[in-house]
């Protein structure tokens, strides 16, 4: 029995509309009525446009090109629902931004992840749905619960079903970096490849990356790249090319939970060896991002099984499986 809230309400901020949409209709729930706006100052205002005393709310806003006017949004809707006496407040983020700022690389570096949990505890949540964190540990940053869902299994499933008839000899996996080796290996054992391939490169300054050496074979063999996100897509792109200029491979295919896509990632996919760029929902495409390359999968069926599990009481680790 539920005794945080005595019924369930999703909303959704201006950067998640339909995947929100998406996860209510999933839960059989009409999306909550509430509007974001913004002044001619560029201040945002909020109005929630029913009542929410003593529901379990749960906020859909990732983040997209707007980056901090979403987190912005996100801070104002928490703090509205919680002077309107909701009896829990759940801030679902699909994507966590800043999550690659989770440490101190130098001297003098803020944490901004950290930051951004302070806010949103500030704010007035309760407890933090979000999914594939750049760096898990970023679950610590916060005093509540938070539930960390897994893309790879979604992923996974879909190049399953592109590959069943194929020999999962001849696929290996492949991280961009040293650092993705354990989500690879995840994927792997999900995918059922025993063939696992790592990218060395090394990183002259931000956003710029030059790939090295290849460790494994991949040498006429199909390779799947796979990581959390993809931002400019230089890493991806050099490690596809390497693959197969360098390696050998036959083809080349990527997967990545979140779509940032912000530069000239879209050019760079374009004219790089990839044959097929799978991505998540998790951010919003733009209709001018959305290529052939380029297959978006729903999160939504999972992201709504997570949202009922909770409102019921129930573990998520299922999910999982």
């Amino acid at each position: 029995m539920n005794i945080h809230g005595k019924d369930i309400k999703i909303f959704s901020g201006n950067a998640s509309k339909n995947l929100a949409k998406e996860i209510s209709t999933c839960l059989g729930l009409d999306l909550g009525k509430s509007e974001v706006t913004t002044f001619s100052d560029g201040e945002i205002n909020v109005s929630i446009q029913e009542s929410i005393r003593g529901s379990d709310v749960f906020v859909v806003q990732s983040s997209s090109e707007r980056v901090n006017d979403d987190i912005m949004e996100l801070l104002i809707m928490i703090d509205a629902f919680k002077r309107a006496s909701a009896g829990r407040i759940t801030a679902v983020m699909p994507y966590f931004s800043y999550g690659r700022q989770d440490r101190k690389a130098k001297s003098r570096d803020p944490i901004s992840a950290k930051l951004l949990a302070d806010l949103i505890t500030v704010a007035g949540a309760d407890r933090v749905l979000t999914m594939d964190l750049h760096a898990p540990q970023i679950q610590g940053f916060f005093n509540m619960p938070v539930d960390h869902l897994l893309g790879a299994p979604i992923l996974a499933v879909y190049f399953s079903e592109k590959f069943k008839h194929e020999n999962k000899e001849d696929i290996v996996v492949v991280p961009p970096d040293l650092g993705s080796v354990s989500r690879a290996r995840k994927f792997a054992e999900r995918f059922g490849s025993p063939s696992l391939a790592i990218i060395d490169k090394r990183r002259p300054k931000p956003n710029v990356c030059e790939v090295m050496n290849i460790i494994g074979d991949v040498k006429n063999k199909k390779a799947i790249i796979v990581d959390d996100m993809v931002d400019t897509a230089g890493t991806l792109c050099n490690a596809a090319n390497a693959l197969v200029e360098v390696g050998g491979a036959s083809e080349v295919f990527a997967c990545a939970s979140h779509a940032v896509f912000s530069g000239d990632a879209i050019e760079r996919i374009k004219n790089s060896h990839i044959k097929q760029m799978v991505v998540l929902n998790t951010i919003e495409l733009p209709k001018e991002k959305q290529i052939d390359k380029i297959k978006v999968l729903s999160v939504g069926s999972t992201f709504a099984n997570a949202i009922a599990r909770i409102y019921e009481d129930k573990p998520i680790s299922i999910l999982f499986d």
